[in-house]
């Protein structure tokens, strides 16, 4: 069942940053329920639960404006729209279950998971800022400290390093 979170938060993930690259490409067909039904479908036999899916990738782009919101204060070194596009969904993404899945995803899941997206899909030090920025925002949610969280991660330390900009964004 692990695993098969695992790779619904990667087909999430890669929906949503499918349907944002799209939009901001002027692709006025781009939609999420299309997307996210066609990368479910190319892998039909190995996702067991595609609600855990549809409900993250729906319920983070639903929110997504809320969400940019709460992390907007988080990490004001950098202006959202400057978060390389992966982060921003990875962040995204994990907001959203850190603030809707309580009951169904403890919240150093929901990080640690983040994390695991950020190294497999980021760029060298996404990780640190994705675990500094879910960290804080994990703090400020529900006013305690987790293990899951790097000590002393620096968000502006970690986007100095070049976490912010992604060639995507740069010519976007």
């Amino acid at each position: 069942m692990a695993s098969n979170r695992h790779l619904g938060r990667i087909i999430a993930l890669q929906s949503l940053y499918e349907l944002e690259f799209r939009t901001s490409c002027n692709d006025e067909s781009a939609n999420l329920e299309d997307i996210l039904g066609r990368n479910l479908e190319r892998f039909e036999g190995t996702v067991d639960d595609t609600d855990f899916v549809r409900s993250l990738a729906e319920g983070t782009f639903s929110q997504q404006d809320e969400l940019d919101a709460t992390l907007r204060p988080i990490a004001p070194e950098w202006p959202i729209e400057q978060i390389a596009r992966i982060d921003r969904n990875i962040l995204r993404i994990a907001l959203f279950e850190l603030k809707n899945s309580v009951d169904k995803v403890p919240p150093k899941v929901a990080i640690n998971e983040a994390v695991e997206l950020a190294k497999a899909f980021g760029s060298d030090n996404s990780s640190k800022f994705v675990n500094g920025v879910l960290g804080t925002a994990y703090r400020s949610i529900y006013g305690e400290d987790t293990a899951t969280t790097t000590k002393g991660a620096d968000t502006k330390e970690a986007n100095a390093e070049g976490v912010a900009e992604d060639h995507d964004n740069a010519s976007a």
